[in-house]
């Protein structure tokens, strides 16, 4: 019988790509977003087919996650693996010129959305038989070395590493594990500015190298694929050179 993996956020990105990843490594995976339309291309693009299918979901809404996990565990009767990947972000800017709206717009799908999803799924594998599964949170490098102008981005990332070490230490008596990747760089929407110069911590403008999201699908099936008695509990994948390690 496949396990069931569940990612949110998986309408394009990382979660689209680690989608496909986890379908090929022989999970089904259940994907949900806020756009059926962005779903379903991630279905076709896959190529997974029967081994793949979609729940809209906004994370960020209690009712709307609660229903998810009802839906899963009717269809699916459990959920052995939960990618917590859905976030967003704002313009880069200082504390002072940022809105409580804007504020929210991050906390809400960063660290409100990834507590509800966690929470679903602790309570479904706590409960099924067997009992347990695993939960591996998107977390960032900017929970521990923040880009300037970056207050809710980094706030919900530091966030995230509480609640993936609290997690993992509840989980225990319930065979429940619970990692965290810190991603650094990976080629997307959000980085096309990358290779023409973002800001660095000494004030100057500088290009940054980027890597494959493939590879950071791998590395989250790697870390999906560990028997339970054995758990990453936190790992970073980045692009070799960009400025992270030592002072940049």
């Amino acid at each position: 019988m496949k396990k069931i993996a569940l990612i949110t956020g998986a309408g394009s990105g990382i979660g689209r790509e680690t989608s496909a990843a986890l379908a090929l490594a022989g999970f089904h995976v259940v994907i949900c977003g806020r756009r059926q339309s962005a779903l379903d291309e991630t279905i076709e693009l896959s190529g997974a087919g029967g081994s793949m299918s979609a729940i809209t979901c906004d994370v960020s809404d209690e009712a709307s996650v609660d229903a998810m996990f009802k839906q899963i565990e009717k269809e699916h009767a459990r959920l052995d693996v939960l990618f917590n990947n859905a976030g967003n972000n704002v313009p880069a800017m200082t504390i002072d010129e940022l809105s409580v709206d804007q504020w929210r717009t991050v906390i809400d799908v960063n660290l409100h959305g990834a507590f509800l999803a966690a929470r679903g799924a602790f309570t479904l594998m706590r409960k099924q038989n067997p009992q347990g599964g695993r939960i591996i949170n998107n977390g960032s490098i900017s929970a521990s070395a923040p880009r300037p102008g970056s207050v809710p981005y980094t706030v919900s990332k530091h966030a995230i590493s509480g609640l993936t070490k609290t997690i993992a230490l509840d989980g225990r008596p319930f065979s429940i594990a619970c990692g965290q990747i810190d991603i650094g760089n990976t080629a997307s929407a959000m980085t096309d500015a990358f290779s023409k110069g973002v800001p660095q911590a000494d004030g100057s403008i500088k290009p940054e190298p980027t890597m494959n999201t493939q590879h950071v699908a791998e590395a989250v099936v790697s870390m999906a694929s560990l028997p339970l008695d054995a758990n990453v509990l936190n790992m970073t994948i980045m692009a070799t050179n960009m400025p992270l390690v030592g002072r940049g």
